[in-house]
C-alpha cells in the first residue's frame, strides 16, 4: 500500500519555484563573495557619537601603519607607545597613536 497522504507545505512555494529561487540567492551571495577585495579590508575607524575612536586594538594600530605585531611590542619596550590594558585585551589611547602619526614618540626615551 501506498501513502499517498500531502506533506504540508510550510512557505508558499512550489518545490521547484522554491529551489530555483535558493539558486539564485546562493548565486548572488557566492558573486559578492568573489567580486569583494581580498584581504583588503576597509577598516572604520568612526566612533558613533565622537569624533575620534578613543581606544585601537594592537591590530587596527598595526594595519594603521602597515606594520607587524613585533614592531609595535619593540615600540612599546622603547617607549614610543603606551599599552593600556582592560581585562585581558591591550588597547593604544588615540592621541599617543597621533603622536607617532606626528613623528613625536609618546615617551622622549631618546631612540
Amino acid at each position: 500500500m501506498e501513502n499517498t497522504t500531502a506533506t504540508p507545505m510550510l512557505f508558499p512555494y512550489e518545490p521547484e519555484q522554491f529551489w530555483m529561487q535558493m539558486q539564485l540567492i546562493i548565486r548572488e551571495e557566492v558573486g559578492k563573495i568573489n567580486t569583494g577585495k581580498k584581504n583588503n579590508k576597509e577598516i572604520s575607524y568612526a566612533t558613533p557619537g565622537l569624533t575620534a575612536k578613543p581606544l585601537y586594538k594592537i591590530s587596527e594600530v598595526c594595519a594603521m601603519f602597515s606594520i607587524t605585531r613585533p614592531t609595535i611590542y619593540d615600540w612599546v619596550k622603547h617607549g614610543k607607545l603606551k599599552p593600556y590594558k582592560i581585562r585581558s585585551r591591550v588597547y593604544f589611547l588615540w592621541n599617543d597613536i597621533q603622536g607617532l602619526l606626528s613623528g613625536e614618540g609618546l615617551l622622549e626615551s631618546g631612540v
